[in-house]
This record gives C-alpha cells, sequence and structure tokens, in this order.
C-alpha cells in the first residue's frame, strides 16, 4: 500500500512541475533566451563581427609559405594590412569547388578598386596542381585579382593549415568526389590576421561562411547565396576599421 501511495505522490509532483515549468522552458526557448555556449570573443565586436577565439585566445591566420599561380613565393605576411577570405579547394574538385570559385569571382568583381582586400586559395591536391596547372584555373574563371592567390606546396602542411589552422576539414577520402572530401567553408580574416565572423541574433556565431550554394531563398541578386550577401557586407565592414 505504501508503494502505492508513493508512486501517487510522484506522479502528482510530475504532472505539477509540467503544468509550472514546462509552458516557461519553452517560451524562453521560443524568445531566444536559451541558446547555445559561445564559441567567440563577443568583447570585442565591431559592429556584428566577433574574434574567433580558441581557449580564450583569439584566433589568427597561422604562418605559412607556399607557390602561387606565378611561381611566386606567398606567405602569410603578404597579407598583412588587407582584409581578406581563405579557402580550400582543389582543381580537379567534381562538386563544390567550381561553386565556390565561381561565388568568390563575384566577390573580386565587386572589390575590384579595393587595394587593401585580397583571397588565398590553397589547393589540397598540390601534387597535381602546380603552378602552371593553378594558372590555367584561373584563366577559366576570371581570376584576375593580383592579389588572389592560388597555392600549391607540401600536402601534410596544407592539410594542417586546413585543419589546424582554419578548422576547415579537408582530408583524402577515398570515396569521395574527386577522391578528397573538404569544407565548402569560406573564412574571413581582417587586416591584423584575425578571424572574424558575425554572429546571429541570439549572440551564436556564424564562424565560417557557406560558398558552396549557388542559389538560396533570400538572395538579394539571381545566383548569390544570403551567405555570400552576409560576407560582402562584413568584408565592408572590416575595410572601414
Amino acid at each position: 500500500m505504501k508503494n502505492k501511495y508513493t508512486y501517487v505522490w510522484v506522479s502528482l509532483i510530475i504532472l505539477i512541475f509540467g503544468i509550472i515549468f514546462i509552458p516557461k522552458i519553452i517560451d524562453r526557448i521560443k524568445s531566444g533566451a536559451i541558446v547555445e555556449n559561445d564559441r567567440m570573443n563577443l568583447k570585442d565586436n565591431s559592429g556584428n563581427l566577433a574574434f574567433v577565439t580558441l581557449n580564450g585566445k583569439k584566433r589568427r591566420v597561422p604562418s605559412f609559405e607556399f607557390l602561387n599561380q606565378d611561381s611566386l613565393l606567398i606567405t602569410n605576411k603578404d597579407y598583412e594590412g588587407k582584409v581578406f577570405i581563405a579557402e580550400f579547394f582543389f582543381s580537379t574538385c567534381p562538386s563544390i569547388c567550381p561553386i565556390m570559385n565561381t561565388n568568390l569571382v563575384a566577390i573580386q568583381n565587386e572589390f575590384s578598386e579595393v587595394d587593401n582586400f585580397g583571397i588565398a586559395s590553397f589547393s589540397i591536391t598540390p601534387e597535381y596542381d602546380t603552378p602552371r596547372v593553378l594558372k590555367e584555373y584561373a584563366e577559366r574563371y576570371g581570376i584576375t585579382d593580383l592579389d588572389w592567390n592560388l597555392m600549391t606546396g607540401d600536402q601534410e602542411k596544407i592539410f594542417d593549415l586546413a585543419n589546424a589552422g582554419f578548422n576547415i576539414f579537408a582530408a583524402k577520402v577515398d570515396d569521395a568526389p574527386g577522391g578528397f572530401e573538404h569544407s565548402g567553408h569560406f573564412a574571413l580574416i581582417d587586416k591584423n590576421g584575425y578571424i572574424r565572423s558575425r554572429v546571429d541574433n541570439h549572440g551564436n556565431p556564424i564562424v565560417y561562411y557557406r560558398g558552396a550554394i549557388l542559389e538560396a531563398k533570400g538572395s538579394n541578386k539571381e545566383g548569390e547565396t544570403e551567405q555570400i550577401s552576409i560576407l560582402k557586407e562584413d568584408i565592408k565592414k572590416l575595410l572601414e576599421e
């Protein structure tokens, strides 16, 4: 009998909790009061942009040194004082790379008159993507900006730069399209070499910008994603800093 009464009391308590607290929890979720833990430092925001952090430290672009499509040695120092986008791609990619670089060409054309803007593209198949191959690729896509470097070099160093340096996934995967799997994300870097991003209305970071979609609802131009429009706006913000 005692167990029976205990069960009734427990059920009653659960019922009262559900009536009182669950609607409040739902309201908080709808209002955005409950959000993901911040993955960015929001104290140093410039407008809607924040610094990407790791263990409480602002993340900077690591040092790198590779050959570009003109066989010139390019390092991270060549981007000092410039706002730039970083991506990882390969010239024979049959899936997302053509879309990514079509979007980047559109960005290149919009900022063609800006001296302190650039793009850094790192090939994840450097053995095939020699400077000559990358030069032909640049010509095919209409890459004309002198500050857009398509780079090649040691594959392990490029993988390390992608995965550890930028946290943009890249790896050899035999059953993936083209034999490699990689993120279609762009990283945005400010003039001082810090990785930056805007946050959403709830304070959650975008961190990286999706560059692998050509059409999306809410695009303000045909063939342009909302993310690319956001990226252009954020480039302008960093150029004004």
